[in-house]
């Protein structure tokens, strides 16, 4: 195995230590982009970081996180901060509340990364389309196709591909049988046969690149961070929840964090740069009084910069699931059960995809029955036009936060999923399938007029734990940091992860979370 990927352990600095300490950068969260960032920040031996983490060091996770069909079970441990929604008010539950829905992230060293589904894809580019809808210059999907490159060795060898970077990403060379006859099922149904859906130029369906390296996981601590933790100019402290930004004036010199009951502090003298995700970063923020006014006076925290846009367009890829049941025996997963996606239009008007048809060689647990033996075709609004916040409830680093997503407020969100169904069920009905005994289990094939479609995508659903946007990208007034990842009106602060994403793109995120996270590592080098 590449010595890249050899497991090693996280020495975790001493809070005292630290603080004594004068860093050049403060990292805070080391989940894709904070590893990422400690790696390409680091190359500079004269450049001095620490990169501080809530969770555990990356051999303290839980053994079954290296074993990709073990994903799910992630969810349930302590790599997961344990959020979940507000119940959602879509329309589903006339007179009462609609579901609360769980939303993993991880926490630990490697963040979601080490709890993900590793699927690694960039959309299709013209899921990129909006970003400079406020104002962002340079994010669009060829500026960031130079950072894609470089986070990446691609094995599929596509044009735009990465050959030299830490991150080994490659299809499953023998996907299971029942997600290769869907796979033949949505070819035989007029789909087109993708060559590679992870690099952004195509639509149709085909095995999509992973995370996955010598049967192992490959995270980002994997990929990035553990390969680095010799160099003398890299600390990493562990267990170190940030509870607020500390400044002199405008400008923004350390962070205040708490280890197991003791409060410390580190300066930074360049730069304080967010890691900490959709939901770790803009908590920072509110809760060092940087937000809407009005919500941090409700929190009863005191204002010091007023942002309106912080913890607001938060939103997600919800996934619509449906459940098979077949005669035939699904062989065991030896990769992450998902490992076939297409990208489709709901409508063909549309410029490009805004839906994932998600091939599963699970089934996924339903309220209709349970199926021990079968498969599931998700389906998720790649573009999704609702819109939700996030908000604190007080300065308290320990309370939870107030999750809205606002899934399927926006009713184009409901309509393209019908879509997503209607060519599921072509698939799913294709001859190509017909061997394996196919049936429908949820919502059932007597489930078919619109109106009871629409009210299972509104009740039936999950996350596809993409949240993004909660510290969009612009050059407007609702817009948190700037082109160059800046937090407005404020010095020496910076947010570099998918809290900037202004508008999701058409895949999972988590290849584009690296692609901002190596810009950042540019900019910030430039910047010194």
């Amino acid at each position: 195995m590449d010595s890249r990927h050899t497991p090693q352990t996280t020495p975790s600095v001493d809070p005292e230590r630290a603080g004594d300490q004068v860093y050049d950068i403060v990292l805070v969260g080391g989940g894709s982009a904070g590893c990422a960032l400690a790696a390409r920040l680091t190359e500079d031996a004269g450049v001095r970081v620490l990169l501080l983490e809530a969770g555990t060091a990356a051999e303290d996770l839980p053994q079954t996180v290296g074993y990709p069909p073990a994903w799910p079970v992630l969810a349930g441990t302590e790599a997961n901060w344990g959020d979940t929604t507000v119940p959602q008010d879509s329309g589903s539950s006339p007179g009462g509340p609609g579901p609360s829905i769980m939303l993993p992230r991880g926490r630990g060293i490697g963040g979601s990364s080490a709890i993900n589904a590793m699927v690694f894809a960039r959309g299709h580019r013209t899921g990129y389309d909006n970003w400079g809808s406020h104002g962002a210059k340079g994010w669009s999907f060829d500026d960031l196709l130079p950072y894609f490159r470089h986070s990446e060795t691609a094995l599929s060898g596509a044009p735009g591909r990465g050959t030299e970077g830490p991150l080994v990403v490659g299809p499953m060379t023998e996907p299971n049988e029942v997600l290769l006859a869907c796979l033949d099922g949505a070819v035989e149904t007029g789909q087109r046969r993708a060559h590679d859906i992870s690099g952004g130029l195509e639509e149709g369906f085909a095995p999509v690149d992973l995370n996955i390296v010598g049967g192992r996981r490959q995270s980002a601590a994997d990929a990035y961070l553990l390969p680095v933790l010799h160099r003398p100019n890299l600390d990493v402290v562990t267990g170190a929840l940030a509870h607020r930004l500390l400044f002199e004036g405008e400008r923004c010199v350390g962070v205040e964090y708490g280890v197991q009951g003791q409060v410390h502090s580190v300066r930074a003298a360049r730069e304080v740069v967010l890691t900490a995700g959709s939901i770790g970063s803009p908590q920072i923020l509110l809760r060092s009084g940087i937000g809407p006014e009005r919500e941090l006076r409700e929190a009863g925290v005191d204002l010091f910069h007023s942002l309106p846009g912080v913890g607001r367009n938060l939103h997600d890829h919800p996934l619509v699931n449906l459940v098979h049941r077949t005669r035939r025996t699904v062989p065991p997963a030896a990769g992450n059960h998902g490992e076939i996606i297409g990208l489709v239009r709901s409508a063909p008007e549309l410029l490009g995809p805004d839906l994932q048809i998600l091939l599963v060689d699970v089934p996924f647990p339903n309220p209709v029955a349970e199926v021990d033996n079968g498969f599931t075709i998700g389906v998720s609004p790649m573009l999704p036009f609702s819109r939700g916040t996030l908000r604190i409830t007080s300065a308290d680093p320990y309370a939870a936060p107030v999750l809205d997503p606002g899934y399927f407020t926006d009713e184009r969100d409901v309509k393209a999923v019908l879509s997503g169904i209607a060519t599921a069920r072509e698939i799913a009905r294709s001859s190509a399938l017909a061997p394996w005994g196919v049936e429908e289990v949820a919502p059932g094939p007597d489930v078919t007029d619109q109106e009871a479609l629409a009210r299972y995508t509104r009740t039936v659903y999950q996350s596809y734990c993409h949240p993004v946007g909660t510290c969009a990208l612009g050059e407007d007034e609702v817009s948190v940091v700037d082109s160059e990842l800046r937090v407005r009106g404020l010095d020496g602060l910076r947010i570099a992860d998918g809290s900037v994403i202004p508008s999701i793109p058409s895949s999972n995120t988590n290849a584009t979370v690296y692609a901002i996270a190596e810009r950042a590592a540019a900019l910030i080098g430039n910047a010194s």
